[in-house]
């Protein structure tokens, strides 16, 4: 059977393709964010997607479906409890979450939780509610920075975020303290999936802009994973964006920041250019984080005018050896209520240059197909207590 030598997972977090068997559970019924995104730009330009057969993957308003789609493509439902990033990328990888990670989005951080931070840090703890980064600094800088206090908030994920001033409270600090709330985070009532260090810069409202010297605390994943896998076979294991945060760093020999999506699509393709054996493994985040979150389908829309363009040049770049794995994570639905996340299959289009002709490959349960399709290409054994089966077979035929 055929294999590649160099193969491109490429997740465009949150685009979920209909609501999944058991959204009723998360109150997600009728979550479609692909759907809604399209019926909403009533005209969606994304010729490359569409000639590898998104739209034969669902009936998508004007975009119709190819007579001879080019990619292998399948509706993949997520095995794993939850609707976050971590689980997500996780199950991909092998590893099934049965208990999801917490968020607290709705009402903040239990009581318990920020008196403890407050004691440890000996500050007042301010915010403590879902917010926007930038939004809650222009809320609540200035008193962080007279008052000497410490900002707490959260978002939809499962995130607890501290922001500190790197020229009165100092990045050291701002780290310390976000190591103190990582500590704090591991009991399970109060575990989040990642801590993050928000630094930023300025005195007053109108003036704070955050800084590059953002730094996550992030749970590792409790098992190996695939990334682990071909880590320890000697092959390459690159991520591009929020990969290395996903994994805290665990099964990568090579990690890149992205600033923007775009940036993210940029970098991938420099990396199609360069020659290695083994995975490039890509999170593209603004189409969750810019535009589901903040309920902005128009804004999604456009992401996707933009990440199609991107993806002709990728398409462009590839050689006969390379595959190509195009998929989501999760929904973020921009029509639907609230602001979290929608819990919503997923898709999977594959393409190769060595491989001429389209098809559908059904359904799958699990998003582990992907991982186990990796660890079979490169002919690694799944770590022990994964999930997933490869489909190998039916991509290079």
């Amino acid at each position: 059977m055929k294999t590649y030598k160099r193969i491109f997972v490429i997740v465009l977090d949150s685009l979920g393709i209909g609501a999944e068997k058991d959204a009723a559970l998360y109150g997600d019924e009728g979550a479609d964010t692909l759907g809604h995104i399209a019926e909403k730009m009533g005209s969606l330009s994304i010729p490359n997607l569409a000639r590898l057969g998104i739209g034969n993957l669902k009936s998508l308003s004007g975009i119709p479906s190819e007579v001879n789609p080019e990619g292998r493509y399948m509706i993949l439902h997520e095995a794993s409890t939850g609707k976050d990033t971590m689980t997500g990328h996780w199950e991909m990888m092998g590893l099934k979450v049965t208990k999801p990670f917490k968020t607290f989005t709705e009402y903040g951080f239990p009581k318990e939780l920020i008196h403890e931070l407050s004691r440890r840090t000996g500050r007042r703890i301010i915010g403590n509610k879902s917010a926007s980064g930038t939004v809650i600094l222009d809320e609540l800088g200035e008193e962080e920075i007279n008052h000497n206090c410490l900002i707490v908030y959260t978002s939809a994920d499962s995130v607890l975020q501290i922001c500190g001033n790197e020229e009165t409270m100092g990045l050291d600090t701002l780290y310390h303290y976000c190591e103190i709330a990582r500590e704090l985070t591991m009991k399970d009532e109060w575990k989040v999936g990642r801590v993050i260090a928000r630094p930023y810069v300025g005195r007053k409202r109108g003036e704070f802009k955050r800084t590059s010297n953002r730094r996550d605390y992030a749970l590792k994943p409790f098992g190996k994973t695939v990334l682990d896998a071909l880590q320890e076979a000697g092959l390459d294991v690159i991520g591009i964006g929020k990969i290395h945060d996903i994994f805290d760093g665990q099964g990568l020999t090579d990690t890149m920041h992205s600033d923007s999506s775009v940036h993210g699509m940029e970098q991938t393709i420099e990396t199609a250019g360069r020659d290695f054996k083994g995975l490039c493994f890509v999170n593209l985040v603004d189409f969750d984080a810019l535009w589901g979150h903040r309920r902005n389908p128009e804004g999604y829309g456009q992401e996707l005018e933009r990440f199609d363009q991107k993806l002709g040049l990728l398409l462009n770049a590839l050689r006969e050896d390379d595959l190509l794995i195009l998929t989501a994570d999760h929904g973020n639905d921009p029509t639907f209520h609230g602001t979290d996340h929608t819990r919503e299959q997923v898709p999977f289009i594959a393409w190769s240059p060595s491989v001429k002709t389209g098809k559908n490959l059904g359904e799958a349960e699990t998003f582990a197909v992907i991982g186990a399709t990796i660890a079979d290409n490169f002919g690694v054994p799944m770590p022990e207590g994964t999930i997933g089966r490869s489909i190998l077979k039916s991509l290079t035929e």
